[in-house]
């Protein structure tokens, strides 16, 4: 049975999502602020985690960057929940490595297929946990990448982006396809953010860089170039 964290410090809503889950067949459990809920990952670390924005003390934001620059934890798949409606606040949790975004007020049911959906997308198989095409090498559990030999630094939505495309060589992914994949929602308007990274992973991927191809109008694949 998965097991999914919620840091809310509203309690009807975080009973309301506690019960839910629940339902839905999860172990679930509740925290107040993050004190509280590292205080919890310290003798028990779930398999997801939702997490609001506004809180007191440390913020969501805050307490996401604590979570993805600790070795142990930053792996756990996070999905941010918060009143707020503004895209800068999107964008920025997305780009510190949370995995979806809900906004209140929310379904009880769309929250939990969110839940679904996010734990499908992080629960790589062992048997495509090492992946290679010409001189690039990435192993999914280890969270390595070698590329002409030397390891490559990547952030966590590079790699997640760079693992895509190569469990998919030789197709052509849109972009909508891999906003929907790695930053787990359809962003409409946003897939340059997709560009950007695909300009950064070619950049520190060297000469293998250049596997990464540019399908016109449409999106990318990686592939050797003929």
């Amino acid at each position: 049975m998965f097991k999914v964290y919620c840091v809310e410090d509203d309690e009807s809503i975080r009973q309301l999502i506690v019960y839910a889950l629940e339902n839905g067949g999860f172990e679930s459990e509740g925290f107040e602020d993050g004190d509280e809920f590292f205080s919890r990952l310290s003798s028990s670390i779930p398999d997801l985690i939702i997490l609001d924005i506004m809180l007191p003390g440390d913020d969501g934001l805050k307490i996401l960057e604590k979570l993805k620059s600790n070795s142990t934890l930053k792996d756990i798949p996070v999905i941010m929940l918060t009143a707020k409606t503004s895209e800068y606040d999107k964008v920025k949790g997305l780009d510190m490595g949370a995995d979806d975004y809900i906004s209140k007020p929310f379904g009880v049911m769309e929250l939990i297929s969110r839940v679904k959906a996010v734990l499908r997308r992080t629960n790589t198989s062992s048997s495509s946990n090492i992946l290679t095409l010409n001189d690039i090498s990435i192993n999914y559990e280890k969270r390595t990448i070698t590329s002409d030999g030397k390891t490559i630094n990547l952030t966590y939505k590079e790699f997640e982006l760079l693992y895509l495309l190569l469990k998919n060589q030789d197709i052509v992914l849109t972009r909508e396809m891999l906003m929907d994949q790695v930053w787990g929602f359809d962003f409409e308007g946003e897939t340059r953010t997709v560009d950007v990274h695909i300009a950064t992973l070619r950049q520190k991927l060297g000469e293998q860089g250049q596997l990464i191809q540019t399908i016109r109008n449409v999106g990318y694949k990686v592939g050797n170039i003929s």
